[in-house]
C-alpha cells in the first residue's frame, strides 16, 4: 500500500508541473516567449520555446509510466495476492429444502 501512495503522490505533483508548463504556453505565439522580448535575453525566445516542448513530452511520458507502474503495485491485483473474492478453503453451504406443508382439504 505504502507504494501506490508513493506512485499517487509522485503522479499528482507530474500532473500539477504539466499544468503550469502547459499554461505557459501559448499556440499563438504569446505566452512566455512573446514577454521575453529579442533573442538577447535568457537565451532567446526559439530556446523557450524548445524548451517547454521537450518539457511538456518529457512529463506527459512520465506521467504515462508512472500510471502504468502504479497499475503494477496496485495492492491485491498482482504479485500473488490471495483473491478476497473466492476463498478455495471455504466449505461450500448445503441448501436445506424448505419443509413441505400438507394440502389442506377442501370443506363441503
Amino acid at each position: 500500500m505504502a507504494n501506490f501512495t508513493i506512485f499517487l503522490v509522485l503522479i499528482t505533483i507530474v500532473c500539477f508541473l504539466l499544468i503550469i508548463v502547459i499554461m505557459v504556453q501559448n499556440p499563438k505565439g504569446g505566452g512566455l516567449s512573446s514577454s521575453l522580448g529579442g533573442s538577447t535575453q535568457m537565451g532567446g525566445v526559439q530556446k523557450t520555446t524548445d524548451f517547454l516542448d521537450k518539457s511538456t513530452w518529457t512529463l506527459a511520458t512520465l506521467l504515462i509510466v508512472l500510471i502504468l507502474l502504479s497499475s503494477l503495485s496496485f495492492p491485491g491485483m498482482m504479485g500473488g495476492a490471495e483473491s478476497k473474492i473466492i476463498d478455495e478453503n471455504a466449505t461450500p453451504k448445503t441448501s436445506v429444502p424448505a419443509p413441505v406443508q400438507p394440502a389442506e382439504t377442501p370443506k363441503k
